[in-house]
């Protein structure tokens, strides 16, 4: 398969799988934050009733998270892409 045909065909798969990680960082985060802080909801940056360490913490704490989600998955779907086509998507 040529590499603009590989490249077509993994780009809707990518997106999807984008969606997905996100999807599945976010749970991953809350459930991560309820553990680690023993409070349901993460504070936001402009929550008034928390300090500077909770909001940056809890922020690379999501983005940590978000981060290892995100490759893992990009690299599952590419492995998986090879598998199919027989060639690594670009």
């Amino acid at each position: 398969m040529s590499k603009a045909i590989n490249r077509a065909v993994y780009k809707p798969v990518g997106m999807l799988l984008g969606i997905g990680a996100g999807v599945l960082a976010g749970a991953l985060f809350k459930q991560v934050w309820k553990l680690t802080a023993g409070d349901g909801e993460a504070p936001r940056a402009t929550d008034e009733d928390h300090g500077w360490g909770e909001i940056l913490a809890a922020a690379a704490l999501q983005g940590a998270i978000f981060a290892v989600v995100k490759a893992a998955v990009d690299r599952g779907g590419a492995v998986g892409v090879r598998r199919l086509t027989g060639s690594w998507p670009d």
